[in-house]
């Protein structure tokens, strides 16, 4: 029981984290804009990487009905946060960097405490 509230908390607030992201950047709202401008990337690259986060969170959102659906998302939103979290660092933007970082962490919960998923090496 404990593992399914750690487990779909955690999903919740992947939800939360790439469903806002993706949106600012996909209306395009002026401060995601400016800050993804002061972070090196234009306004072409913040449209293309919000459709793509987009995509993963409407991905996570099927994927409570088809599990597959859902760890393959959480893998894709995955290189995303990791991404954001190194180009946070590569700018000394330490400031927003937290949210990136949990992002990481949810990721590794969410797959880890899923039932359907496993990793074999």
């Amino acid at each position: 029981m404990i593992i399914q509230i750690i487990h779909w908390t955690a999903f919740t607030y992947y939800v939360y984290l790439f469903g806002y992201a993706s949106l600012f950047k996909v209306f395009k709202k002026q401060s995601m804009m400016d800050g993804m401008k002061d972070l090196g990337f234009n306004e072409s690259w913040t449209l293309l990487i919000g459709y793509a986060e987009l995509l993963g969170v409407v991905a996570l959102i099927i994927g409570i009905f088809h599990h597959e659906l859902k760890n393959a998302a959480v893998i894709w939103l995955f290189l995303f946060a990791v991404g954001a979290l190194m180009v946070h660092f590569a700018h000394h933007d330490y400031q927003y960097y937290y949210s990136s970082l949990f992002g990481c962490i949810a990721a590794v919960v969410i797959l880890y405490t899923d039932k359907h998923f496993t990793l074999v090496l």
